[in-house]
C-alpha cells in the first residue's frame, strides 16, 4: 500500500461537477488500496476576487489580513471536496492548514515553510480517512499563531512539503494540462509531452515561466527526494514524472529555508575567447556559433553583452586544450563580421585569455533569494579576487577568474556558505552534466519570460566588490535579479579600468532598482543606469545539450532566419537564454521549438 499526496488546481475543482470528478478519482486511488492526502487550491478564479474585494476596500491592504481573507478560499474547497467523499461512502476530513500543523515564518503573503508537524495527518491516516489539505496556507509559531500564505503557487509548495514530511511513495500534481509540455500549449497548440524530466531542467523551466509547477515546490522535491508526477484533471494519461537525485542527508526542520547553496564547484581548465565590436544585428551569433559547431569546438560559457554604439562583444569559454582551435575559428570569422564601414577602432577583434577558472555556486535553495549571488560576489571581493564573466542560472551561479586565484576563491566561498570539501575532481563533476544526459534529448523545452525589464550600469569599476556592492545593495530591497553580464570591452576612465554591467529583474521591480541605483551611482563613481522595459528572454532548457556543440548555433540560426536580434546571451550547463525585444518574444518561442523539432502531430487544448 502506497502514501500518495495528490494535489488539485483551482480549475480542478472550479465547479461543482469537477468537485464531484476529483471525489470520484480520489475514492479510485484509495480503492486501489492506498493512502491519500489530498492538497486543494481555491476554487476558479476565487482567490482573484478576494484581492479584487480587498482593493476596493483598501488601496494598500494590511498584510495580515490579506492573509486572513485569502485563507479562507482554500477553505471553501476542502469542505466541499470532503463532503463529496463522504457521499460516495468514503470517510474522510478537511484540515486547514494551522490544524495540519504547517508552521511558517511570520512573514504575511510569502511565507516560508519551516516545519510540518504530522502527528495529526498520521492519526486520520491510521483511520482510514482521506486527510483533505487547504493548500496556500499554514500558521506562524509564535504565541498569536498568525494565520500565513505562501504566495504565488503555495499549494504546489504545500503538497510536496507534506509529501518530504511524510515520507510519502510520491506526489501527483493534478492541472489543467497533460502534463510538463516542451512548452506553453497556448503559444504553441503542438506542444509535446515530456514523459520525463531532471528537477534541474523543472526548476529553470518552472522558474522562466512555465506555470505547471512552481519553483518552490520542485526545490522541495529536490532537496529531499520526492519522486513527483504532474498529470491531467480530466484524462487517465500517464503524465510527466519529475527526477529527483539521490538527497544528501536533510533535516526535515527550516523545511524551506534550510541551507541555499550546498556545493562548491570549479574547473581550471578553462580558457576564454572574446569578440570585441561584433555588429549588432541579426545572424552574428548564429554565423560565430555555427562555424565552431562545424569545428565541433565544444563552447561552455557563452554571454553577449548589451549593445554599445552599433556593436557589441561575445564572450565563450572552451576546455584549455582546444583553445587553439577555438581562436583560429574566431580569428577566421571575425573578418566576415566586421563591417564594411567600420573604422580601425571600430572593426571586430579577437582576445583570448588561456588561464582561467571557472568556480560555481549551486542549490536549488537559491530561488527567489536575492542574497544569494550578492553574498558570493561579496565573498569573492573578501577573497581580493576579480570577476571577469558571471552566469547565473536557477540552480547555480558561475563566475569566471584568474586561474591564479581559483583556490583562494573556493576556500573563501566554502567557508563563507559552510560547504565541507568535496573529494570530487572537476572531472567528475562535469559528469554529473553529461551522465545524467546520456539518455535526454539535447532540448527538453522552450520557456518565454514576458514579465522582465533589463537595467544597465555604465561604466562600473573593473575591480574587486563592485558586483557585491551592486548587488548587494538589489538584495537589501528584496529585488531578485535574473541574467547578469558584464561586457567584455574594458574602457579607462580617469585612470581606472571600467566595464558596463548589465541585468534582468522582474519588470514590477524595475523603476525601484533604477532609482534606487541612481542614487548610489555619484556615491560608486558608477555612470548612467539605463531601463529598458520593452524585452522578452526566450530559453532552451535541456540537460543532454552538455557536449553537444551544435546547440547554440541552431537556436541562434533560427532567430536569424527570422531576422530577430539577440540583445543579450547567457548560458549555464542546461540552460541558454537569449533577450530579444518584446514584441518579437512569441515569434521567437515559436521558431526555436520548431528548430529543435519539439511540435507534435496533435494540439492540446487547455480547458478554460
Amino acid at each position: 500500500m502506497a502514501l500518495i499526496v495528490q494535489k488539485y488546481g483551482g480549475t480542478s475543482v472550479g465547479s461543482v461537477e469537477r468537485i464531484q470528478a476529483v471525489a470520484q478519482r480520489v475514492c479510485k486511488t484509495v480503492k486501489a488500496g492506498n493512502s491519500l492526502v489530498v492538497v486543494l487550491s481555491a476554487m476558479g478564479k476565487t482567490t482573484d476576487g478576494l484581492v479584487k474585494l480587498a482593493y476596493e476596500i483598501s488601496q494598500n491592504p494590511n498584510s495580515r489580513e490579506m492573509d486572513m481573507l485569502l485563507s479562507t478560499g482554500e477553505q471553501i474547497s476542502i469542505a466541499l471536496v470532503s463532503m463529496a467523499l463522504q457521499e460516495l461512502g468514503h470517510p474522510a476530513i478537511s484540515l486547514t492548514g494551522a490544524q495540519v500543523g504547517i508552521v511558517t515564518e511570520a512573514d504575511h503573503t510569502r511565507a516560508r515553510i519551516l516545519h510540518i508537524e504530522t502527528e495529526r495527518v498520521k492519526r486520520h491516516l491510521n483511520q482510514n480517512k482521506v486527510v483533505v489539505v487547504a493548500g496556500f496556507q499554514g500558521i506562524t509559531r509564535t504565541e498569536e499563531l498568525e494565520i500565513t500564505t505562501l504566495g504565488r503557487g503555495g499549494s504546489d509548495t504545500s503538497a510536496v512539503a507534506l509529501a518530504a514530511a511524510l515520507h510519502a511513495d510520491y506526489c501527483e500534481i493534478y492541472t489543467d494540462v497533460p502534463g510538463i509540455l516542451t512548452t506553453d500549449p497556448r503559444l504553441v497548440p503542438e506542444a509535446q509531452l515530456i514523459d520525463k524530466i531532471t528537477c534541474n531542467e523543472m526548476l529553470e523551466l518552472a522558474s522562466l515561466g512555465a506555470k505547471v509547477l512552481h519553483p518552490r515546490a520542485v526545490e522541495i522535491a529536490r532537496n529531499y527526494g520526492v519522486p513527483l508526477v504532474v498529470r491531467s484533471s480530466w484524462t487517465d494519461e500517464p503524465g510527466t514524472w519529475v527526477i529527483s537525485p539521490a538527497p544528501r542527508p536533510r533535516a526535515l526542520v527550516n523545511l524551506e529555508i534550510a541551507r541555499s547553496v550546498d556545493d562548491i564547484e570549479f574547473d581550471t581548465n578553462q580558457a576564454k575567447v572574446s569578440m570585441l565590436r561584433v555588429p549588432d544585428k541579426p545572424g552574428v551569433a548564429a554565423r560565430l556559433f555555427g562555424e565552431i559547431a562545424r569545428q565541433n569546438v565544444d563552447v561552455d560559457l557563452i554571454i553577449q553583452s548589451i549593445h554599445e554604439g552599433n556593436t557589441n562583444d561575445i564572450a565563450f569559454t572552451v576546455m584549455a586544450p582546444i583553445l587553439k582551435k577555438a581562436e583560429a575559428v574566431a580569428q577566421a570569422i571575425a573578418p566576415v563580421l566586421r563591417s564594411q564601414k567600420a573604422t580601425e577602432n571600430e572593426e571586430a577583434e579577437v582576445m583570448v585569455l588561456p588561464n582561467i577558472a571557472k568556480v560555481s555556486i549551486a542549490g536549488a535553495g537559491m530561488i527567489g533569494r536575492p542574497g544569494v549571488a550578492a553574498k558570493m560576489f561579496a565573498t569573492l571581493a573578501e577573497a581580493g579576487v576579480n570577476i571577469q564573466m558571471i552566469s547565473t542560472s536557477e540552480v547555480k551561479v558561475s563566475c569566471v577568474i584568474d586561474s591564479g586565484d581559483c583556490d583562494r576563491a573556493v576556500a573563501f566561498l566554502r567557508a563563507a556558505f559552510e560547504i565541507e570539501e568535496d573529494k570530487q575532481t572537476t572531472q567528475q563533476i562535469n559528469s554529473k552534466f553529461s551522465s545524467a544526459s546520456s539518455d535526454h534529448p539535447p532540448v527538453r523545452g522552450v520557456a518565454l519570460d514576458m514579465k522582465q525589464a533589463r537595467l544597465a550600469i555604465r561604466q562600473v569599476q573593473d575591480r574587486p566588490g563592485t558586483a557585491a556592492k551592486i548587488f548587494g545593495l538589489l538584495a537589501e530591497h528584496n529585488i531578485s535579479v535574473d541574467m547578469i553580464i558584464q561586457s567584455q570591452r574594458c574602457r579607462m576612465m580617469n585612470g581606472i579600468p571600467t566595464r558596463d554591467i548589465a541585468f534582468t529583474v522582474a519588470r514590477i521591480d524595475a523603476q525601484v532598482a533604477q532609482k534606487m541605483l541612481q542614487q548610489s551611482a555619484a556615491e560608486y563613481g558608477w555612470g548612467e543606469v539605463v531601463l529598458d522595459n520593452d524585452i522578452a528572454k526566450v530559453s532552451i532548457v535541456g540537460a543532454g545539450m552538455v557536449g553537444q556543440p551544435g546547440i547554440a548555433a541552431t537556436m541562434f540560426e533560427a532567430l536569424s532566419q527570422h531576422q530577430i536580434n539577440i540583445q543579450m546571451i547567457a548560458t549555464s550547463e542546461i540552460k541558454i537564454s537569449c533577450v530579444v525585444a518584446q514584441e518579437e518574444g512569441v515569434k521567437a518561442l515559436q521558431v526555436i521549438h520548431t528548430a529543435f523539432g519539439l511540435a507534435g502531430s496533435q494540439s492540446i487544448q487547455v480547458p478554460a
